[in-house]
């Protein structure tokens, strides 16, 4: 099976070192980082069976539709992009390309997703519960919140009446108070995978749900699982069409 890569970074190379490991013949076509972007063309991408997509939110979109023009379907690790997932979406049914995006690869963490999805399915009749979420990051991370912590909210509100919006906990943002807002804290400290707590409080007991990312491998192993399932396929998927939750 034959890769690229658009993303050369910290989690481009952990990809790479996942593909190593796992090979049975497998090659990486393409690698493409910020030294050679002039390579990154749909001539070159047709060489590869798939594509694992790890940049940044402002190339995203144009590494997909490129993708979708060299006609292999892409993997995307990259988030906070997802406001042009429409369009995105469209594109890809137009050129029937083939899209998986998630905004974390880690097994763990999907399940982390699910878990969480169960309680707060649970909490919606137990008012005296309030829920925050708190994430900690790399310092490289641009985003914040982060992705992983947007879609836990998101699942957290699907099943909880009484939260209809997240807010980035702002101590200068009185709205941030409001009994309907799903309060999200993030911070950025120095060689930190990733961290993401969720916290249901009440006036006599807490309950937390946590997920710990010890290495970057986890989401590299992801997504090589990913990009294997994606290959021959059209549409757009997620982590729950991978894993069947």
């Amino acid at each position: 099976m034959k890769f690229a890569l658009i993303g050369y970074g910290k989690m481009g190379k952990a990809i790479e070192q996942v593909i190593v490991d796992q090979s049975k013949g497998d090659e990486i076509v393409l690698r493409i980082g910020e030294d050679n972007l002039h390579e990154l063309t749909a001539a070159n991408l047709r060489k590869a069976d798939v594509a694992i997509e790890f940049t940044r939110p402002d190339a995203a979109i144009d590494n997909i539709f490129l993708c979708f023009e060299a006609g292999i379907p892409v993997v995307v690790g990259t988030t906070a992009w997802l406001e042009r997932l429409d369009e995105v979406k469209k594109e890809c049914a137009d050129q029937k390309g083939g899209l998986f995006y998630a905004p974390n690869f880690s097994i763990g963490v999907n399940i982390f997703f699910e878990i969480n999805r169960k309680l707060a399915a649970i909490m919606n009749s137990q008012p005296q519960y309030d829920v925050a979420i708190e994430e900690i990051h790399h310092i490289e991370k641009l985003d914040a919140p982060s992705g992983t912590a947007i879609r836990t909210a998101e699942v957290i509100m699907d099943h909880m009446n009484r939260k209809s919006k997240w807010v980035l906990a702002n101590p200068f943002d009185s709205a941030a108070d409001s009994a309907k807002s799903l309060l999200i804290t993030a911070k950025r400290e120095p060689h930190v995978p990733g961290t993401h707590v969720v916290t249901y409080s009440s006036s006599v007991d807490e309950i937390q749900v946590i997920h710990q990312a010890k290495t970057r491998r986890g989401f590299a192993e992801g997504a090589v699982m990913a990009a294997r399932w994606m290959v021959g396929r059209k549409g757009v998927y997620e982590m729950k069409d991978l894993l069947s939750f």
